[in-house]
């Protein structure tokens, strides 16, 4: 299993710095909430809520550029750590993608909307304009992968959200062990 220290300071790394959020042009009406140090401490309790915010946002909001912004604003109400909210941001990728709209179109088919996936991939093939993109839009298929985004965001983030709770209690367990160990041996 790959070391907890490890994988923070990587995050520490490469996430973007407080004043790199706040000084985005989209984020600067939301410039002093976003330099307040509760948003940037990882608690018990803002990771989670970080965790689950990054995952909504991340799946129901497709678009990279909008996934990291969204998921800073959504978590300033919520109170979430912000560099684990845009963090989590990054699971979805060219990678996920195609995947993950597969399951919305089958979780949307679920509520009653079709949902071709095959009609996507026709248009995207051919140069479809964009005229033709947003009477698609407006069609069921474009409602089910919508409401199938939703279903599975929302799942996804309470799942995390769960995941996020087990992993900090096993996290601090296990650095309480080791403070144990080292009492115990004298070192």
């Amino acid at each position: 299993m790959a070391d907890p220290d490890r994988i923070g300071n990587w995050f520490a790394r490469h996430m973007p710095s407080r004043d790199q959020i706040a000084g985005h042009r989209f984020s600067r009406p939301f410039r002093t909430h976003l330099r307040r140090d509760e948003l940037w401490r990882f608690t018990r309790r803002s990771v989670p809520r970080g965790v689950a915010v990054g995952l909504f946002v991340g799946i129901l909001f497709l678009i990279p550029g909008v996934q990291i912004i969204g998921a800073a604003l959504f978590a300033l109400p919520l109170r979430a750590n912000i560099p684990v909210a845009a963090a989590m941001t990054f699971l979805t990728n060219p990678l996920t993608t195609p995947a993950l709209l597969v399951a919305a179109a089958e979780v949307g088919s679920v509520f009653g909307y079709r949902a071709d996936i095959a009609s996507v991939k026709a248009m995207l093939a051919r140069g479809t304009p964009l005229d033709q993109w947003l009477a698609w839009l407006v069609s069921d298929a474009a409602l089910g992968i919508l409401t199938g985004l939703a279903v599975i965001a929302a799942a996804s983030a309470a799942l995390g959200y769960l995941v996020s709770i087990l992993v900090w209690r096993w996290w601090t367990a296990r650095k309480w062990r080791r403070r144990a160990l080292r009492g115990e041996t004298g070192v």
